[in-house]
């Protein structure tokens, strides 16, 4: 009998696409529509598998041996097998208060089992190593290598350059915890999010940033009243447009769910991205596919900031009466005067001259009196396939019954040629505006448009030094009480029993599980469910629905074991880049 392959067990974006075309032909609308639907998921899938994750820092197979590190520093990261080594350069003479950094790294599938438990960073410090709170996200898997994203902000003096050191290999690392102010609530994309400075909140529905309190004295709240156009209000209003003949305007805001989103949470940042086609007043009276919108916040721990990207990308030619990419608007008089910077850098108070009313790198408002301000920075703003772009946002501190208002409308004419991506990079500030706050403002932009330099590096040449403490938490160092290997192996006899053909599908393999604690002789698996479709953990907990080898039961089994904890999470969703290379095989990819 033949091998069944992958593609006998499902069905391809071409032939999805064939039968979407007949269905259409025939106006069969119900099966047309669920077409859709299924070729949205093969899409999703084909990511999983296919996107390029981008150039790592430093190539796959460079790394050093713990091993050969200097002694004081083999014995403090005992446990772990290897590290990288960076550098970064403070190059423009700022001293540097906790800033983000963020590194691509790859490394051999065959030493690590998950980077999300494995990654460590630490910083070397006068010949010590200290560990340095860090933030694993994106990991995926492309062959023999991992990918992932790594976080950590870093201090550092004027022009002078530090050295970090990302450890991985650990079988019996646990996912890290990193007690910091950032604390984020809610679900999907709806979330608030709050830091020592502020607290965010995203619209339940879009996922727009709805409200914004400042956390000093009185707490000032930045809100837009009303009813919006429809929709629920909120102080960010991009991205948008106006189709030709001004006869209407498409809103990103007018999504009832975003099209497509991502979440990121973690200690050092959370990440909301959604993108999509923005919505017509009568959706889907009108649903032009035209102009493609990309708009992703940050919001970090410790740092009085939050960060928007975004992108506009013309999937075809179209013309636009108006087109936006930054707007806010707050209601009520809670600022005295406004507040922008020209391309040199530097921040006055009052109306926009001409002279800069279309080359503005920064806009917002202060109260001199209370000594709130927020001012948007724009670190990026520049477009592919335009003659020009307009980087214009002048304030007003009035409008329509309205309190403050800035809108930047980046077009210089009409025509949007298909191939044109307009890029944005801005940050936020929430601030104590006080006496020096001109300077303070002008340096933290300097900052941001000259940020630390990471390079691949050698070790540092300085004598090391006994470092304080150790790497590993209990249980990391080959010091578990329970043996974690009897706990893994144990794992890998609870299947999945409804992939009924598949011998090799247990939990293992099939990456649903995310971390494995020991304490004593307690045993803590944080697992998650391959989709929302499976909300029910208790199936492979303790058996529902006719799984014969519950995981709850079976670690019972493993000597040492007193109590076994089973937690859910969502966080990260799954996708097919957990698979082991057993899980792989088991499901014939």
């Amino acid at each position: 009998m033949p091998e069944t392959t992958y593609w006998e067990r499902t069905d391809s974006f071409d032939e999805k696409l064939r039968l979407l075309q007949e269905a259409w032909k025939r106006r069969d609308y119900r099966v047309a529509r669920a077409l859709a639907a299924s070729l949205r998921h093969t899409v999703a899938q084909a990511q999983h598998e296919e996107a390029s994750p981008g150039t790592p820092l430093i190539p796959t197979a460079i790394a050093a041996p713990v091993s050969a590190l200097p002694q004081p520093w083999r014995e403090w990261a005992k446990g772990w097998s290897d590290c990288k080594v960076i550098a970064l350069d403070e190059t423009v003479g700022q001293v540097r208060p906790p800033e983000p950094v963020e590194v691509l790294l790859s490394f051999p599938a065959e030493k690590t089992d998950s980077l999300a438990r494995e990654i460590r960073v630490a910083r070397v410090e006068n010949g010590a190593l200290r560990e340095v709170p860090c933030q694993v996200h994106g990991e995926i898997r492309r062959g023999a290598e991992r990918f992932c994203h790594i976080l950590f902000l870093a201090n550092s003096p004027a022009h002078t350059r530090t050295h970090y050191l990302v450890f991985f290999g650990n079988p019996d690392a646990e996912l890290p915890e990193y007690p910091t102010d950032l604390k984020t609530t809610g679900e999907g994309f709806g979330l608030d999010i709050e830091n020592d400075f502020f607290k965010a909140q995203l619209s339940r529905q879009m996922g727009q940033l709805e409200r914004l309190t400042f956390k000093r004295e009185h707490g000032l709240e930045l809100f837009a009243g009303g009813e919006g156009h429809g929709e629920p209000p909120g102080i960010d209003w991009a991205h948008d447009y106006v189709g030709s003949g001004n006869f209407q305007k498409f809103r990103v805001t007018l999504w009832d769910t975003p099209p497509d989103y991502e979440v990121v949470r973690g200690p050092l940042c959370t990440i909301v991205r959604r993108w999509g086609f923005p919505y017509s007043p009568v959706h889907p009276v009108f649903s032009p596919s035209r102009l493609h919108v990309y708009v992703e916040y940050r919001f970090f721990a410790g740092l009085p900031w939050l960060q928007k990207s975004g992108r506009m990308e013309a999937v075809k030619s179209f013309e636009a009466d108006a087109l936006r990419d930054d707007e806010w608007v707050f209601s009520g008089q809670s600022f005295t005067d406004i507040v922008w910077m020209g391309p040199d850098g530097k921040l006055r108070t009052g109306a926009v001259d001409k002279e800069h009313q279309d080359n503005l790198w920064g806009v917002g408002f202060v109260n001199k009196e209370a000594r709130d301000g927020f001012i948007a920075l724009f670190l990026e703003h520049r477009a592919e396939g335009l003659p020009s772009i307009r980087h214009n946002a002048s304030p007003q501190m009035f409008y329509r019954w309205h309190g403050p208002v800035w809108s930047r409308y980046p077009l210089p004419g009409k025509n949007v040629p298909a191939g044109t991506v307009l890029h944005q990079k801005n940050a936020y500030l929430v601030l104590n505006y006080g006496e020096n706050g001109t300077q303070m403002v002008e340096t933290m932009r300097h900052r941001m448009m000259n940020p630390l330099a990471a390079s691949p590096a050698d070790l540092p040449s300085a004598p090391a030094k006994a470092s304080p403490g150790r790497l590993a938490r209990i249980g990391e160092a080959g010091d578990s009480p329970v043996s974690k290997k009897l706990l893994w192996d144990a794992l890998r006899e609870c299947k999945d029993e409804q992939l009924y053909r598949a011998p090799g599908a247990n939990v293992v393999d099939l990456g649903l599980v995310y971390d494995l604690r020991v304490r004593g002789d307690i045993v803590t698996v944080v697992m998650a469910m391959p989709h929302r479709g499976r909300p029910r953990l208790g199936f492979f907990e303790y058996g529902s629905g006719g799984n014969n080898t519950p995981v709850r039961q079976r670690l019972m089994r493993v000597p040492g074991v007193r109590h076994v904890v089973v937690q859910q999470t969502w966080d990260p969703g799954w996708s097919s880049n957990r698979l082991t290379d057993g899980g792989r095989a088991a499901l014939g990819l």
